[in-house]
């Protein structure tokens, strides 16, 4: 057990029950964590409750000032945290390393603009109630429970929790059974860099989650399949705990007549493999403007017949080992419907890893097409027209990320689909860029991380209303007069009627 595991343990109660988190690369244990129950749980917020009085009692300077030392911390040992990451999801070290370099550059922007997004400000009170001094902040809610992913166990997770602690709030972060130990050497390296446990970690499988969701927390930010996420808000309706839901998405890359073709197809094979396609925001399906449509194809399946997963490849193993049945399923359901794999195919789905498949000319009601695959697979179809395209790519429950290749129309269409975040002539780029939210629409969740909504995600907005000088007209009192009324109906009319053409 790691040292802040222990510390936590001893502050909660040691835990009898156990289990591992396994290398999918190789099925070798990685490290053995506990199973924290329910009660534990709940201390563990009590706990949060004591730290968020005294984190949230700092100025912006002095939380900035930690958040900065936790961050020197997390580079200092930056490889350990790139191997533990790659040990856990099977990822290879160059992915591992991008993900926490970007979620590092997050917990910057968000303790250098906290201030600026949250700290009391002025706004206008307006002609009618020019007597009074109005003014705005954001104060942090408490306590924050987030419960995060595998997929991108340090970026994703670190997108709620360094937005929430740059707020003011204490966190006790349930990482994903996969990949616990890199949610305890995050918590470690808050303790060692601050000296007191305002960023806790609570280990287990669902039942943990679930006790978080009840434990009292102020608030819950959740990143997981849509399924899942129905079950975290119906356990926090119970208690009115409001809840960031970031959930599954169905991306499509739109590619227009007038593209750079081979960048392209580059970046939607990227988009369609990296993390061995265990991306929410990853790419799942392609439209291609039927003027180039071949000519992407030829480019897409060139690049992609080069590119292999294994031990020895640029694609790691699928971390989850029941989502090689989904992957499966759907790849068998295309070619069921009259779908044509022009790389890869059934056979490319092993045991632990999927190379890299291709799927044309599969129908739109196909599991393909309309389901959240989550592997190294994509569709790719013929459209006669950006119109369609947008149409394609909108006729989906999903509205996570999209991205557009044009070099004339690209913010045109980027603005017509239903999505939270749109990248032009460049694929995911909207998620390393911290000053932007993230988030979707639709069965892909609502609320924002990142940027300065994510910063006001974990905070109550605190309105002062302060007379400055008595008013020309006494509104709030049982003294008020009819001629007090027709003066404000006519001031009303003024402010706020009709104008008179001259």
């Amino acid at each position: 057990m790691s040292p802040t595991s222990q510390a936590a343990a001893s502050r909660r109660g040691h835990t009898a029950a156990t289990f591992d988190s396994l290398d999918p690369a190789t099925g070798e244990v990685v490290g053995t964590h506990p199973v924290h129950t329910e009660e534990e749980v709940r201390a563990a917020v009590d706990l949060a409750r004591t730290e968020a009085a005294w984190w949230a009692g700092l100025s912006f300077t002095g939380r900035k000032r930690h958040l900065t030392a936790w961050k020197a911390a997390m580079v200092q040992r930056l490889p350990e945290l790139i191997e533990m990451v790659h040990r856990e999801t099977g990822k290879p070290l160059g992915d591992a390393t991008l993900e926490a370099g970007l979620a590092i550059e997050h917990i910057g922007w968000a303790a250098g603009h906290a201030r600026r997004v949250l700290a009391r400000r002025k706004v206008s009170p307006g002609l009618l109630m020019a007597h009074q001094s109005a003014s705005v902040a954001y104060k942090p809610l408490g306590v924050i429970g987030v419960i995060g992913p595998w997929n991108y166990p340090v970026f994703t997770p670190l997108g709620s929790i360094a937005y929430a602690l740059a707020a003011g709030n204490a966190v006790v972060f349930k990482p994903s059974e996969y990949t616990p130990g890199v949610g305890v050497w995050l918590a470690e390296r808050f303790e060692e860099a601050v000296g007191r446990p305002v960023l806790q970690v609570v280990t287990g499988l669902g039942a943990t989650g679930a006790a978080l969701c009840h434990a009292g927390a102020d608030k819950i930010a959740f990143t997981g399949s849509t399924a899942t996420g129905k079950k975290v808000m119906a356990a926090c309706a119970e208690t009115l705990t409001p809840v960031v839901i970031e959930a599954g998405g169905k991306d499509a890359v739109i590619v227009d007549a007038d593209a750079d073709i081979p960048v392209a197809a580059d970046a939607a094979l990227w988009g369609a493999c990296s993390n061995a396609g265990q991306t929410c925001i990853g790419v799942e399906r392609v439209y291609v403007h039927e003027q180039v449509y071949d000519e992407f194809v030829d480019a897409l399946t060139t690049k992609a017949a080069r590119l292999h997963a294994g031990a020895d490849g640029k694609i790691g193993p699928i971390t989850m080992p029941s989502q090689l049945h989904v992957i499966r399923r759907h790849v068998q359901d295309a070619l069921d419907k009259g779908g044509r794999a022009v790389v890869g195919g059934l056979d490319a789905v092993g045991e632990r890893y999927v190379q890299p498949t291709i799927l044309v000319d599969v129908p739109e009601n196909s599991l393909a097409v309309q389901e959240e695959t989550f592997g190294p697979t994509m569709t790719v179809a013929k459209v006669r027209d950006m119109d369609e395209a947008i149409e394609l790519t909108n006729a989906t429950a999903y509205g996570l990320g999209s991205t557009v290749f044009s070099k004339r129309h690209g913010m045109t269409v980027a603005e017509r689909i239903r999505s939270g975040m749109s990248a032009v002539n460049g694929v995911i780029s909207f998620a390393g860029i911290p000053s932007l939210p993230f988030g979707g629409v639709g069965d892909s969740g609502f609320g924002r991380i990142h940027g300065p909504d994510g910063l006001k995600e974990f905070t109550y907005a605190k309105a002062i209303a302060r007379q400055r000088f008595r008013p020309m007209l006494t509104l709030t009192t049982f003294d008020r007069t009819e001629k007090t009324d027709r003066l404000f109906t006519r001031v009303i009319g003024l402010l706020h009627g009709p104008r008179t053409r001259r």
